[in-house]
């Protein structure tokens, strides 16, 4: 199994991901921006470098030769990923998938434009000036988001005139990378939110985890939840949705599919080419496989028989309230004292306000009520603190 893997973003998932591979026996250079991010303090190596710089990003790839590059963030120089397929470096899901869904403009017109997929009305904007416009053909309310930014960094939601030119300026000031362009959406009257946690192999069938529900701020999850309450119609649209755009972008591993339910059916609203946040739920050990074990055997070419549904469960997000360095956590013995829960405390070396600092679990038996589980989750989550000097 003695896989070279070099990791691209060292996050709290990426953190996850690299203990799944290694327990396949995988060797692991994490690549993070700052040090000591989470997935480098189980990693095998470590290299900082700034992830935008194209020849920076060649260098580190020259020197450790990786078998795979798996990316975990958008700010990346992703161009350079299809010369790197070229000198054998299997770049997952592929350099194709990974190139279009690092920018929403791209996904979004595949999506909606080439795939004939539903999703909201949306246009572009490069400036001010355009924004405007744009708003004026999409109308209010409508949600502005940059192009490549994640965990809702940047995304707004117009409600008034009045609120036009804050939401330029938050975007650009969330925005990753160099990209100033920002997509406006109408807004959709959805019912519901859900992830649809999608696996492609290299060698078997396209495989779905059971659909989960999440609830978002400021464009970041709060919460999520499996099972999603979803009807068989509306998941059997959502799977047909999510099989058809992985396949055109290709390759193999997880996909975090994000969906709107709305009276008039199913959105497709966005993708991740790799374990999504809402899915931290699956570390409660609601699936045979937590979906970071799913990718691991996907990119790996390891067989994935069946995803069965084990319990029912549900994540809560710990925040920080204000900036420091090496935080300290009150409440977590509180947070946990209660059958069937649990913790993960991502290991981030410094904080801000509202960034996800831990994830509470809590799980019950299938058959358990989910809105109990939701409430223990979150009741959790607010026992802990973080605290910073």
């Amino acid at each position: 199994m003695s896989k070279k893997i070099m990791l691209l973003g060292s996050g709290e998932l990426g953190k996850e991901f690299v203990i799944a591979v290694k327990r396949l026996g995988a060797y692991v250079i994490a690549v993070d921006s700052y040090n000591n991010a989470p997935a480098q303090q189980v990693a095998d190596e470590r290299e900082v470098i700034n992830m935008l710089d194209g020849n920076a990003l060649d260098a580190i790839v020259a020197k450790h030769q990786p078998d795979l590059i798996v990316p975990e963030i958008e700010a990346i120089r992703t161009e350079r990923f299809y010369d790197y397929e070229q000198q054998g470096i299997q770049v997952v899901p592929s350099a194709r998938a990974a190139i279009f869904t690092m920018n929403r403009k791209a996904i979004r017109d595949l999506a909606a434009k080439e795939l004939g997929l539903k999703t909201a009305n949306y246009r572009y904007a490069t400036s001010f000036d355009t924004l405007l416009a744009a708003v004026k053909e999409i109308g209010i309310p409508c949600v502005v988001k940059p192009l490549m930014s994640s965990s809702g960094k940047g995304q707004s939601t117009i409600k008034t005139e009045a609120d036009i030119e804050t939401a330029w300026k938050h975007s650009q000031a969330g925005k990753r990378g160099d990209i100033a362009e920002v997509i406006v959406e109408a807004f959709v009257n959805f019912n519901a939110e859900i992830t649809l946690l999608t696996v492609t192999q290299q060698n078997g069938p396209t495989l779905f985890c059971p659909p989960i529900g999440h609830r978002q701020e400021r464009g970041d999850y709060q919460e999520s939840w499996q099972p999603a309450f979803i009807s068989d119609q509306h998941l059997a649209e959502a799977q047909l949705i999510a099989a058809k755009v992985t396949a055109s972008l290709t390759g193999a591993g997880i996909w975090g599919v994000e969906f709107f339910l709305a009276d008039d059916g199913v959105y497709f609203s966005e993708l991740s080419p790799r374990p999504h946040d809402t899915g931290m739920v699956t570390l409660a050990g609601t699936q045979n496989l937590s979906e970071f074990e799913l990718h691991a055997r996907a990119v790996l070419g390891l067989p994935i028989p069946e995803i069965t549904l084990l319990k029912i469960g549900a994540s809560a997000v710990v925040l920080a309230d204000k900036e420091g360095i090496n935080p300290r956590f009150e409440g977590v013995e509180s947070a946990i004292q209660d059958p069937q829960t649990d913790i993960r405390i991502f290991g981030k070396p410094t904080t801000r306000p509202f960034r996800r600092m831990a994830v509470t679990l809590a799980y019950d038996s299938i058959g358990g009520d989910v809105t109990m589980v939701k409430q223990k989750a979150m009741a959790n989550a607010k026992l802990v603190k973080v605290v910073v000097a």
